[in-house]
Order: structure tokens, then sequence, then C-alpha cells
């Protein structure tokens, strides 16, 4: 076989060798992954999955979080509107009252020297009440009733304390006479001075109520709780008749004895009633047990009851005190002394005795020495005291 007829076939089985192989490389087949890289795999897969589970929740979680914010504010929202509405009201109707202006400089207020041995004595708010008998209780008129209202944060007390009418006082520009006619000598100003002085006490402020008006005041809040004993039944009863054929008005008379709800005519006659046993000693007492049976009514009367009540209350009232003065007050008051009211009267019996003097006129004379002592003592130091 000759060189070029071997190199041919050489050259053909080599180039149809070539081709394969060619076509073979062209065309390569998958590489399987490994054990390990599959497992990597579905660990990755698994990663991802977790992350977008969390991610939703976390997304629920922070959408309810915006939800309840939004109630959140929308509640504190509307307390806020309510509580400015009442508040808007409360003022409104306060601003309803008669209010005057007093000269402090003119009160007779004891100096700081004198109460300096009593504790945080400041903190302690005195407030006279009085009950007048005239048209215009802003000026004239004896005050038939007296009594002091203490706010006292620091024993947590609430007292009221009553001052007999009769008592002999020594009154700036008119010399002894009763207690009562300083009232109709010069107002509250004069009165709170006559007090202040005589009885070492510190008080800036007074409401005054004409006794004409009680009567409104008792049917607005419907009515108080009034225990009626048998000495003083007939007594009422008497006083009620009488103010029926004055007045031309049905005063219901009292039927029995016992605890009951009096109207505002009935109450008037209670307060009033001077002829049952204990005089005008008992008569303050009354006065003070009305007041504390009021107290007690406001405290179970529903709050949403209050404008009503007291837009029918508040204009009969002449006082000292603004809107703000008496709303801090009404806070104060209602988170002392679990709702009682702590009652006292001065003079006390075995410091105090009765005489004529001057023409013939009765007084309540009285150790005054002792008697400043005692309520001092008593309103700026919480010392118990026995009538």
């Amino acid at each position: 076989m000759s060189d070029d007829l071997y190199n041919s076939r050489t050259n053909k089985s080599n180039g149809h060798s070539t081709k394969k192989r060619t076509e073979g490389h062209s065309s390569p087949k998958k590489k399987r992954p490994t054990s390990s890289e599959a497992i990597m795999k579905k660990k990755k897969s698994g990663v991802t999955s977790s992350v977008n589970t969390k991610g939703k929740s976390s997304s629920r979680k922070k959408k309810k979080k915006k939800k309840a914010l939004r109630i959140i504010i929308s509640l504190l929202f509307i307390l806020a509107l309510v509580a400015a509405i009442f508040t808007t009201i409360f003022i409104k109707t306060v601003n309803s009252m008669n209010i005057v202006d007093l000269n402090k400089d003119n009160l007779g207020i004891t100096d700081h020297e004198e109460l300096k041995d009593y504790d945080q004595y400041d903190k302690i708010k005195n407030i006279m009440l009085f009950g007048v008998d005239a048209e215009n209780v802003g000026g004239a008129g004896r005050s038939d009733s007296m009594m002091l209202i203490t706010i006292d944060p620091v024993h947590d007390k609430l007292k009221v304390t009553s001052l007999m009418r009769d008592a002999r006082v020594l009154i700036d520009g008119y010399g002894e006479d009763k207690l009562n006619h300083a009232y109709a000598f010069g107002g509250p100003e004069l009165a709170i001075k006559t007090i202040n002085e005589n009885f070492g006490l510190n008080i800036k402020d007074f409401a005054t109520v004409d006794f004409a008006t009680l009567p409104k005041v008792i049917d607005a809040v419907g009515g108080v709780e009034i225990e009626i004993t048998s000495d003083e039944l007939d007594d009422i009863n008497e006083i009620i008749t009488i103010y029926n054929g004055r007045l031309n008005t049905n005063t219901p008379t009292i039927s029995s004895p016992g605890l009951q709800t009096l109207s505002g005519d009935q109450v008037l006659a209670y307060t009033r009633n001077r002829s049952s046993a204990g005089g005008d000693f008992m008569r303050t007492q009354r006065q003070r047990i009305v007041l504390e049976a009021l107290f007690k009514k406001g405290l179970s009367t529903s709050p949403t009851k209050y404008p009503g009540i007291l837009n029918n209350v508040l204009p009969l009232v002449t006082t000292s005190m603004t809107s703000s003065d008496i709303l801090s007050l009404s806070k104060t008051v209602f988170s002392l002394g679990n709702g009682n009211l702590e009652q006292a009267r001065f003079p006390l019996d075995d410091y105090s005795w009765g005489d004529y003097a001057d023409d013939d006129i009765w007084y309540l004379f009285f150790d005054r020495e002792v008697t400043k002592q005692q309520m001092k003592d008593y309103i700026f130091d919480d010392k118990s005291i026995t009538e």
C-alpha cells in the first residue's frame, strides 16, 4: 500500500473520530448536585420562608398597635372634650353667683406670729357661711346663722363649726354687742373681721345665703334626710302652720318622728325651731345637721345632675370666691374626710354663760382668751373638744 493511500484512510478515520468527540462536547450533561449542596439549598429556602412569615407577623402587630393607639387617642380626646364642656358649664354656672370683693386688709386676719406654732396652718382653708334674714344679703340683715367651714388637707378633715349668734363680742367701731349684729352693721366684711379678731382666725372668704331661699336649695337636691325627735315634732309643725298662713303656702306637716326626707319648707321650719329643749344651742346644731345632710346628698348625687342643681342653687348665693377658687376647693373637698363632716360649736358650755345686760338684753358671755385658744387649737391643730 502506497503512502498516499495510507494517509488518506488515516485522515478519514481521524476526521470521523474528531466529529464524534466534537458533538459530544457541544451537549454536556448537567452536573448533579452533591448531597451537601442539596441540603444547603433547602436550608436557604427555609430561612427565606421563615423571614417572610416573621415579616408578615410583625406587620400585623404594628397594624394592631396603630389601631389601639388611635382608639386610645380618640378616647382621651373625648374625655378631654367632656371635661372641657363640664368645666365650661361649671364656670358659667358659678359666675351666676353674686360675687363681691372684700378688702383683705380690713378683715382682721390673725398674723403669722400668732399662728406660726401651728404646722402648715396656711394650707388649711376657712370659709364663713352666713345665713341671713334679709332681701339684700350683700349688706343689711343680721346673720341668723354663722358656720365656719374648714377644709383641712393637713389632717384630712372637713369641719363645720357653729358660732353662737348671741355671743357678746367686741365689734370694731360699735363696741360690745351680739356677734350676729356685726353683719347688719357692716355686711360680710365686718362680720369676718369681728370673728377673726375675737377668735384668732384667718378667714378670708365667705358665702351667704338668705334663709328665704333655703327651701329652693333643699328642693333642688330632692330634699334631705333628717331625724325628727318626738320633742321637736309639735314645735316644727307649729312653725309650718304659721308659715302656711303667713305666706299662703300649703306645706304638709310632719306626721311622726323618725328619719324621713323633708322638703325645703319643712327643713326651714326645722332650722328655725328654738322652742324645743336646748333653745338656741340645739338650733345651731340643727343647722349643722342640715348642712351635713346637704353635703351627703351631694356626694350621693350623680355628677351628671350637678349642672342642673348648681344652676338652681348658685344664683341664690353671694360670695367672695371666684369660679376658679370654687373649682379648686371642690376637688379638695371630695378627696377629704371620707365624706364626713366633723361638727363643733363655740363657745363651749363649760366656758360660757347667759346673762342680761344693757337694758335687759340677753347675751351669751364667755371666757374670751380660753375660747380663742380652744378654737385655734381645734381649727389648726385638730385638737378634740367636747361640747
